[in-house]
């Protein structure tokens, strides 16, 4: 998963607090007090860990089918 090091928008750090993010949540806890928890403040912060999504599996089909065609 590709995960920003650092806010886009202010440069604060946050791919260091994604793993507990992600853990907490499926865990059944509440998002917005995650990120309460975890110190993010900004919502510009708080938006690179809630919108961030593994674009992996959506690359990967085309991949393969370029080096098919080599």
């Amino acid at each position: 998963m590709m995960i920003p090091i650092r806010c886009f928008t202010c440069g604060n750090l946050v791919g260091d607090k994604f793993a507990s993010f992600q853990s907490r949540v499926k865990e059944g806890e509440d998002p917005a007090q995650v990120l309460d928890d975890l110190g993010l403040k900004r919502y510009c912060c708080r938006s690179m860990l809630i919108s961030s999504v593994d674009v992996i599996d959506q690359v990967l089909p085309f991949y393969t089918k370029k080096a098919e065609q080599r």
